[in-house]
């Protein structure tokens, strides 16, 4: 059994604090991406399709506001040099979670979502700054 099945989910006082970022459709979902949040700490596989999954670590720093910002380091297979860090406040940051636990519901992998690796990586900074230039 994953890690994301056996999570409790987060107090109502916390809950409550992060409702009014996300849409009702979230609702459900966001006792449960709180708790994960408050471990600071994932394991899973990047999924690439055709190929083999790359595993990866992900640690953050946990606070309890939701405009607070959160560090997230992410290390992929092991290797130092595949290492990423990213900073975002942390009612983003439980969006990409709640995205990761509707995505593990559906399909049984444990991966953030194709936005959060955009954001990881800088990929629409580099854009706008490609279309600006």
């Amino acid at each position: 059994m994953s890690s994301i099945e056996k999570l409790q989910p987060a107090s109502k006082a916390d809950t409550l604090m992060y409702q009014p970022y996300y849409g009702k459709e979230e609702h459900d979902i966001l006792p449960h991406a709180l708790s994960l949040y408050q471990q600071g700490y994932l394991e899973g596989e990047r999924i690439i399709e055709g190929k083999t999954n790359i595993p990866f670590v992900a640690i953050w720093y946990v606070s309890r506001l939701p405009t607070e910002k959160t560090r997230c380091r992410i290390q992929f297979d092991g290797n130092a040099d595949l290492s990423y860090e990213i900073n975002l406040s942390n009612q983003d940051f439980v969006k990409y979670l709640i995205l990761l636990i509707k995505d593990f519901k559906k399909f049984r992998k444990t991966d953030f979502s194709q936005q959060f690796y955009r954001k990881l990586l800088r990929v629409d900074e580099d854009e706008e700054k490609n279309n600006s230039a």
